[in-house]
């Protein structure tokens, strides 16, 4: 969507699915509220939505109300779906039925937790990019291929959002605030609900690599759990695999086959993962941040950092501090 979509939002319907997680309902919600107290303005309003009205039950056995039926999609200006476990089950022809509905006349979809897996099931997210909880990752990209599913926070890909769940509905929603309210009402939300700052799409969660690969391939968890060990003096890739007791061709090959990317580039982009954590979250200077990643060269760790994530390790802190100015 577009910075002046985005702005527009302003009665969202959340779709809520059988077992939904509450804490990832809640951080959607509560920045909304927060955001309207904090600036004396009905920015959002919210209704609560299911299939046949009634209250439904979160994964932690409480249930919501008042709850709604759907009514017209043309009452809304975007459609939330609240996923959580066993979605598979959860989501009923019912709810597929509302979200091609709501496609259908052209509102804007979203999805927080598993939510994305509702949405996948019902046809419209086919050639878009989608954010959904890690633990689901592996099996809704073999279920759903035209589909670009990721690691990220959250996506937002035309008049699609979808968000992984967790706490991370609180970043998705201050980003949408920010375009309607402004950079100084989404840190005021932000620093109300005491989160130090508002995270982006190139923020990434954080997979527990066995959830990734699956059991039975020891050399390489063993090899990714190195790299980590070492960011600071980064081990060359011949000396890793010959410890590990594999050749590297086989090392490239399981890199390329289980986690897309080869050795290489997985470790660069783990060192700059780590390098922007120290930007935004230590007073380190950019050259002691360089140095504490391994890279040898202040310009090399710049085109790098650059490259991965479309500007330089500079703007971190010029961001950090006008957020800081405007709070």
């Amino acid at each position: 969507m577009s910075p002046e979509q985005l702005g527009s939002l302003g009665h969202i319907g959340f779709l809520m699915l059988p077992n939904f997680s509450m804490i990832a309902f809640a951080n959607a919600v509560e920045p909304l509220r927060m955001a309207n107290h904090l600036s004396r303005k009905r920015l959002y309003r919210w209704s609560l939505i299911s299939g046949d009205g009634q209250p439904v039950a979160a994964s932690n056995g409480l249930a919501l109300a008042p709850t709604t039926a759907p009514g017209e999609p043309a009452d809304y200006d975007l459609l939330i779906v609240c996923g959580g476990i066993q979605v598979r089950e959860a989501t009923s022809d019912a709810d597929i039925a509302i979200i091609r509905r709501f496609a259908a006349a052209g509102v804007p979809l979203g999805g927080v937790c598993t939510g994305a897996f509702a949405l996948a099931k019902a046809g419209v997210m086919n050639g878009y990019r989608s954010s959904i909880h890690w633990e689901n990752l592996s099996s809704i990209r073999e279920e759903f291929p035209k589909i670009q599913f990721s690691s990220e926070l959250f996506v937002i890909d035309r008049d699609r959002l979808t968000c992984s769940g967790g706490t991370a509905p609180l970043d998705l929603m201050c980003n949408l605030i920010r375009h309607k309210g402004g950079k100084g009402l989404a840190a005021d939300v932000s620093a109300q609900f005491i989160v130090d700052r508002i995270r982006d799409q190139h923020d990434h969660q954080h997979i527990p690599l066995l959830a990734r690969v699956g059991t039975g391939h020891e050399s390489l968890i063993d090899a990714a759990l190195a790299m980590e060990m070492n960011i600071e003096n980064p081990r060359p890739l011949d000396d890793l695999a010959a410890e590990l007791g594999v050749s590297l061709r086989h090392l490239e090959r399981l890199f390329k086959r289980y986690l897309g990317s080869t050795p290489a580039q997985y470790y660069l982009d783990l060192r700059l993962r780590r390098a922007r954590e120290l930007l935004l979250q230590t007073n380190m200077s950019v050259m002691e941040v360089t140095v504490a990643t391994g890279f040898l060269s202040s310009s090399h760790f710049s085109k790098s950092y650059r490259s991965l994530f479309g500007y330089p390790p500079s703007r971190e802190r010029q961001q950090l501090a006008l957020e800081a100015a405007i709070m």
